[in-house]
């Protein structure tokens, strides 16, 4: 009976009753409904609220108005910039969090754009005399090496990438001369190499160039002997912005500016002797501007004086720079001239008005260099053709190089020089031009350094949206061109050729590409130029803007990844200075075009490349054509189903963010997502009350706050003052720097009224990244920034 109770307790034990085993099961469904259940989402970062403290602007008409955020820009305040710091840091930590979930992607969009950068500080060497000089960058170094040797010892292939570069193996000397290592000039300069200026003499005894110091914000100007490597005594000087060297190489000119950054000081300098440099030219007034360069055959250094009332050229003889200056040229204010010399003959090359008539482009006129001032007669080179405009020149010893642009196709030729004697101006076509064949969707060609005038070769960089930048020689007298350098986006890296070898014995792509017009008649089976149209493509509208005035569109995509309308795009604009809109092709957007986005371009009013009157269309008080024509153009590529109406972004670098910003208190619906880098955002006070040193060029562009009309202008165009209240605005990554010379209380001061007064959505966050270096002499900062924005694009945009 015990035996049998232990054994009904144990199995009694072991098998609950039901109401037991009931309980059991509700709770053990209870305990797994309560784990299927999804965390909580964490609530999304709260974006900082800087202190508030109006201060009240007033114009110089009697308009007036607050800004709560101006003392931002108080740099001499103590207080205010303790609050600043504090500010950025709590903007920093924001950014971060709010791109936290991105960091994996961010990691592989910065190891896939780092493999593609090309080695920018690498150059391909360009020669000069007896001696080849170029840059590399030497393995573990942030900064490059200016370098040269001996173009008798290079003859055969030597690679900059190599660890025993400079090493000749056969005579088992070293053959390569260190000039500057701009990691040693880090050390000088408080861990920045920026660079404005490098001159070498024309007896190649001597290099004067120009670093940044960023502690007192001037450039600085030293010379090195480069037989014993050190510095020379003279001269030594601050606040540089132009240097030009005599023929003999003994003697060099620079101009000095003053704090505010106006150049107005000229003086020479004697090497090796113990005199005072010379004061040759002070221009006291504000509104005077001094700059000078050398004649290619060194023969002359032209000092150029420019103004608000009239610009001057003066030439000074460079056998005898103490000599005095003549005046050689007189014109209108702040036109664009330049002087050449050849064979007796003055070039100028300038779209000043002709015969008081105002121009659209520039033109080349001659003159004898031989004639008194007084009697001074400039005769034009070419007659004129609206259908072949130059864009730029060049000279050597045989011929002239013009840079043309016939409708919007650009191309690239050669006049032999000297010209006829005859006065008349005659067609280019009648001086015999020879054309160098180019690819298609050519964006820009650029003149190289090509300092030796006595060399038959000329060196220019070709652009274009889907191809690498091709830096070529062009040798005049055999009509044969080459590629020196290129990048080969298929092995993704740069190849450099010292020599005539290939890099590599495994890398089956051309080492050099050739072109003989008799034997080698553009074969389609090959691909010359190394472009990416197999992979790209690219095509051209013209969009009617609101005023019915057609605006240039370019579209790069990968046909592959096209769907229809469904892809997003990213739109691109500047429209300022008259400067082109950088098409080039752009090896991190890669990482965009592979995942389906599209790339665009706006050449909108303001901007180069159509003439003065386009740029003129588009600046002061015709400012507001720019942001119709980008706004027309984003419209465009919506209406014409080219991309999802909900998948549009903005891109803008300076005063291309100005434009961008504008864009969008305009017409805030229309962009999804948008990034300014250092951006120029308060236009009213910056030329108002200018914190950074402007100069005439600023205000032609943005208008004189003293002038009623540009003010009001003005008014209605700036991003800060337009921000409208209580709307929905796109998701924005303002990237800007700590180094006052970006302006980075302007981006701040933005994003804070813009969170003050739009409709806060955590979707669409304003952003501030905000970086302590010069990025763009980083390579690793440089790849981390554009992962970044790249990362935020595709985050906002939702892909």
């Amino acid at each position: 009976m015990k035996q049998f109770l232990q054994t009904s307790l144990l199995t009694h034990h072991l098998k609950p009753s039901k109401q037991t085993s009931l309980y059991s099961f509700l709770r053990h469904a209870h305990r797994k409904t309560q784990k299927k259940q999804p965390p909580k989402p964490s609530p999304p970062p709260t974006p900082p609220k800087p202190p508030k403290k109006a201060e009240k602007m007033t114009a110089p008409h009697g308009e007036t108005w607050e800004d709560d955020y101006s003392w931002m820009s108080k740099l001499n305040d103590k207080v205010a910039m303790r609050h600043m710091d504090v500010y950025m840091e709590q903007e920093e930590k924001y950014t971060e969090a709010v791109l936290s979930e991105t960091q994996h992607l961010q990691n592989k969009l910065q190891s896939e754009i780092a493999s593609r950068l090309p080695y920018d500080l690498s150059s391909s060497p360009f020669r000069w005399g007896p001696w080849l000089y170029y840059r590399r960058v030497e393995e573990g170094k942030q900064f490059p090496v200016l370098c040269r040797r001996l173009a008798s010892l290079n003859e055969e292939f030597i690679s900059n990438m190599s660890p025993f570069s400079g090493f000749d193996f056969t005579s088992g000397k070293r053959i390569e001369q260190k000039l500057i290592d701009y990691n040693q000039e880090a050390e000088r300069f408080g861990g920045y190499a920026f660079e404005e200026l490098c001159e070498v003499s024309p007896d190649h005894r001597h290099i004067a160039y120009t670093m940044y110091d960023k502690d007192n914000d001037f450039f600085k100007l030293s010379v090195r002997d480069l037989i014993t490597g050190a510095l020379c005594d003279k001269p030594q000087a601050d606040w540089v912005s132009n240097v030009a060297w005599t023929k003999d190489g003994q003697s060099l000119f620079y101009v000095v500016t003053d704090h505010y950054k106006r150049p107005c000081k000229l003086y020479c300098s004697i090497l090796g002797s113990n005199d005072d440099d010379v004061l040759l030219l002070e221009e006291p007034k504000e509104n005077v501007y001094v700059s000078i360069r050398h004649t290619k055959d060194f023969q002359f250094v032209t000092v150029y004086i420019f103004s608000t009332t009239v610009s001057k050229v003066f030439l000074i003889d460079s056998a005898n720079p103490l000599s005095g200056m003549t005046l050689v040229w007189e014109g209108d204010p702040f036109v664009h001239c330049v002087v050449e010399h050849h064979r007796g003959y003055l070039y100028l090359f300038t779209d000043a008005a002709k015969e008081g008539q105002p121009v659209d482009n520039h033109y080349l006129l001659r003159s004898p260099v031989d004639i008194a001032p007084g009697n001074r007669v400039w005769e034009s080179v070419f007659v004129d053709d609206p259908n072949m405009v130059i864009v730029d020149v060049d000279f050597n010893d045989t011929h002239l190089v013009l840079i043309l642009r016939e409708g919007q196709t650009l191309r690239l030729c050669t006049v032999p020089l000297p010209l006829p004697t005859h006065k008349a101006a005659i067609r280019l076509v009648e001086h015999s031009p020879r054309f160098l064949p180019l690819p298609k969707h050519i964006c820009e060609i650029l003149p190289g350094p090509n300092y030796d005038f006595n060399s038959s070769t000329v060196r220019f960089t070709v652009s274009s949206p889907l191809m690498p930048d091709a830096v070529v020689d062009y040798d005049l007298m055999s009509d044969k061109w080459n590629i020196i350098q290129q990048q080969n986006l298929l092995h993704e890296r740069t190849r450099i050729l010292y020599g005539k070898s290939s890099t590599s014995l495994n890398d089956r792509s051309p080492s050099s590409l050739l072109f003989d017009p008799e034997e080698n008649k553009h074969k389609d089976e090959e691909n010359l130029w190394n472009d990416l149209s197999e992979f790209y493509a690219c095509e051209q509208h013209n969009v009617c803007s609101h005023d019915g005035v057609m605006i240039p569109l370019t579209v790069v995509y990968s046909p592959r990844n096209k769907k229809g309308n469904q892809n997003p795009a990213l739109l691109h604009g500047h429209g300022a200075y008259g400067e082109l809109l950088d098409k080039r092709w752009r090896s991190e957007l890669k990482s965009l075009l592979d995942r389906g986005w599209l790339i665009a371009y706006a050449d909108v009013r303001g901007g180069g490349g159509r003439g003065k009157k386009w740029h003129h269309d588009g600046r002061r008080t015709m400012k507001l054509n720019s942001i119709q024509d980008f706004l027309c153009c984003g419209k465009f590529l919506v209406e014409e189903n080219i991309v999802d109406e909900n998948k549009l972004a903005a891109w803008g670098y300076s005063a291309g963010g100005l434009l961008v910003a504008s864009a969008i208190n305009a017409c805030p619906e229309l962009f999804r997502v948008a990034v300014l880098k250092v951006p120029f955002l308060d236009p009213t006070t910056t030329l108002l009350h200018p914190i950074l040193p402007l100069t005439p060029v600023d205000y032609e562009e943005f208008g004189y706050p003293f002038d009623v009309e540009d003010f009001q202008v003005m008014q209605k165009y700036s991003p800060y003052n337009n921000i409208r209240n209580d709307t929905v605005y796109p998701a924005v990554l303002i990237t800007s720097c700590f180094s006052t010379r970006f302006g980075v209380w302007e981006a701040a001061k933005w994003a804070a009224r813009v969170r003050e007064r739009t409709v806060y959505d955590p979707a669409r966050p304003i952003l501030l990244n905000l970086t302590t270096e010069i990025v763009e002499e980083n390579r690793y900062m440089r790849s981390k920034e554009l992962a970044l924005e790249t990362a935020f694009l595709m985050k906002m945009m939702e892909l």
